[in-house]
């Protein structure tokens, strides 16, 4: 991800998410200890997914993964969480973790998929149309280290 993709990216972030990211947030990942990658099709970005990485105590923290509506469903998600596992595995990081919305099922069947468990909860975590939503919190163990 470059920052000539932020326009990109925020736009794909307005229209998959309720409660978006700010292009703020967005632009506050471009720093060397994140992993920004995007994922592009016929040169158009379709997705991406941003992840800090925290060599230090061997661990990476997925912190969004987006896939433009017109293109989920198609694999694009468990793309981009490929990516993301190749950077980890690249740092030698020994675990990943992730919260999603309790009641993101698709996402949630995506990662038990890729081989996350789930570990614990966030009351409360995220932004709802009528207060606040849970998030369950999943990690994946790589076994370096």
């Amino acid at each position: 991800m470059l920052e000539a993709d932020l326009a990109r990216v925020y736009e794909i972030e307005q229209q998959t998410y309720p409660f978006p990211w700010t292009k703020g947030v967005l632009h506050s990942c471009f720093r060397p200890d994140y992993f920004c990658q995007v994922l592009e099709i016929d040169k158009v970005i379709q997705g991406y997914i941003i992840m800090s990485l925290v060599p230090a105590v061997g661990e990476a923290h997925i912190l969004n993964v987006c896939v433009h509506p017109r293109g989920q469903g198609h694999g694009l998600g468990r793309l981009l969480m490929n990516e993301g596992f190749k950077a980890a595995q690249q740092q030698a990081l020994q675990t990943i973790f992730l919260e999603v919305r309790a009641s993101n099922s698709v996402a949630i069947s995506l990662y038990d998929s890729l081989g996350f468990n789930e570990i614990g909860v966030r009351k409360n975590y995220y932004p709802a149309d009528k207060g606040h939503e849970d998030a369950v919190v999943m990690a994946y163990y790589l076994g370096f280290g």
